[in-house]
């Protein structure tokens, strides 16, 4: 199990890509959760889970499980 955070944030799109295959490959044997503001990280996850702000002070967690 590994918890990776923001560990995305400094490459280019080219690079997202790369990590996101590796990422793929080492998700046969290990579990991750990835905290990522990049699009393509995103678009690569089996699930998300965000947090938003509806009102102020008040924070509320949303999910969304893909299929391939």
């Amino acid at each position: 199990f590994a918890v990776l955070d923001e560990i995305d944030a400094p490459l280019d799109d080219a690079n997202v890509s790369r990590f996101t295959r590796v990422l793929r490959e080492l998700a046969q044997s290990t579990q991750f959760v990835v905290v990522t503001h990049r699009k393509g990280t995103m678009e690569a996850a089996d699930a998300l889970y965000g947090v938003t702000m509806e009102e102020s002070g008040v924070s509320k967690v949303v999910s969304v499980k893909l299929q391939q």
